[in-house]
């Protein structure tokens, strides 16, 4: 039977190690036992999540996995693994932001892929995003107008330039994710793609490129030359 956490040291319990030595401190699982908070009879929360890690391999697996994957874990119910799942997803959002709060200047797609994959790589439904951009080719605001498959009846051009506008973006760039990781354009992707271009030539807001994130890959409209 392994030790409850409130059997060890009062400073080797990891809550009260966090406060006393800081965050961190604490290792891998002792973070993970703070968010599952309880263990199960005849194994202790530490013990639980020192188990996950080591089934996994390392934490970057574990926070990909979802909440019906999560819950087959022993010792792991559904209010244990959205815990798990929220705290994840706010990890994947604080970096995003970071690197968007940093006020980067757009030069090239690779700095929209930079930015974008760890928010995008592991969605399981496709999402259409508008990135704003300002005179200065900075993000200025993004916005996901469509979830689930890509195609003219759930991309509408007025949805696309409405962002565009109501934030006075100087241009634009379009985004979306597969979830297959395969990174190609679909012949949907091209024709839709076109057809918003031409739209932005028409209200004088430039579409730059448009980029599909798959996995820790992407591709580029523009550098395929696709537009």
């Amino acid at each position: 039977m392994s030790q409850k956490v409130k059997d060890l040291p009062l400073d080797d319990r990891p809550r009260e190690k966090l406060i006393l030595r800081g965050p961190q401190s604490l290792s891998d699982a002792e973070l993970i036992a703070i968010l599952l908070r309880t263990g199960m009879k005849g194994k202790s929360v530490l013990t639980i999540a020192q188990e996950m890690i080591n089934k996994e391999g390392n934490l970057a697996v574990l926070s990909s996995k979802s909440h019906a994957a999560l819950i087959k874990t022993s010792g792991i119910g559904k209010d244990k693994a959205a815990t798990l799942v929220a705290a994840f997803e706010l990890a994947k959002r604080i970096l995003h932001q970071q690197k968007w709060l940093f006020d980067k200047k757009i030069t090239s797609p690779s700095d929209v892929a930079e930015i974008y994959i760890p928010l995008l790589k592991n969605e399981t439904k496709e999402q259409f995003w508008v990135l704003c951009l300002n005179n200065s080719n900075k993000i200025i605001k993004q916005e996901a107008i469509s979830i689930g498959n890509l195609n003219s009846s759930v991309v509408h051009q007025r949805e696309v330039f409405k962002v565009a506008i109501d934030n006075n973006a100087a241009s634009l760039i379009l985004m979306h994710n597969h979830p297959s990781g395969n990174p190609e354009p679909s012949n949907e992707d091209i024709v839709i793609t076109r057809k918003l271009v031409e739209a932005g030539k028409i209200m004088d807001i430039p579409i730059f490129d448009h980029i599909i994130i798959a996995g820790n890959n992407y591709t580029s409209f523009v550098e395929r030359r696709l537009i």
